[in-house]
């Protein structure tokens, strides 16, 4: 496997995924597959060109295929950009299992840590996805509030659990 911070160029290949995940799991993202499909080849490289405050990573199996994601990006106002936000993984079902999704979380961060000033990374999730809280658990996210309906999708509500990672 090879991780890597996407590029503009990659923007065919995360569009790619990311419609693969928000068709699979639309009760898991803020964004839907709908909205996100309309996006321009040019408008989905410019979200997922890195910059010192944000970034993709990527997760290639041994043929060079794509087969996770997870987004960071850093806060920018001045009383909040000790904080970092993630967002977006997601690990092709035939992929699951393997640690995917570890390693995507060690390698954010590891980057994320040398940060200067990046104190803390917040995530939500949906409160029944019980595979993603043990994941985010097992690197030391904990819960400190649950957003209760923070989701509607198809006429059902799903609660978020907020989580938060102190860095220092």
């Amino acid at each position: 496997m090879e991780l890597r911070i996407l590029e503009a160029s990659d923007a065919v290949i995360y569009q790619t995924l990311r419609l693969r995940g928000l068709q699979d799991h639309p009760e898991a993202f803020g964004s839907t597959y709908e909205r996100e499909a309309a996006f321009s080849t040019d408008t989905v490289a410019d979200r997922i060109k890195p910059s010192e405050d944000r970034f993709v990573l990527g997760a290639f199996d041994e043929d060079g295929t794509l087969t996770g994601i997870v987004t960071f990006v850093r806060e920018s106002s001045p009383k909040t950009r000790h904080k970092g936000t993630v967002f977006g993984l997601y690990v092709t079902p035939g992929m699951r299992g393997q640690g995917i999704g570890q390693v995507l979380m060690q390698e954010l961060l590891s980057r994320a840590k040398q940060l200067d000033g990046l104190e803390q990374l917040n995530l939500a999730v949906v409160s029944t996805n019980g595979r993603a809280l043990k994941l985010y658990e097992s690197i030391g996210f904990r819960t400190y509030g649950t957003e209760r309906r923070a989701l509607k999708w198809d006429g059902k509500y799903y609660d978020e659990d907020d989580m938060a990672l102190k860095l220092n």
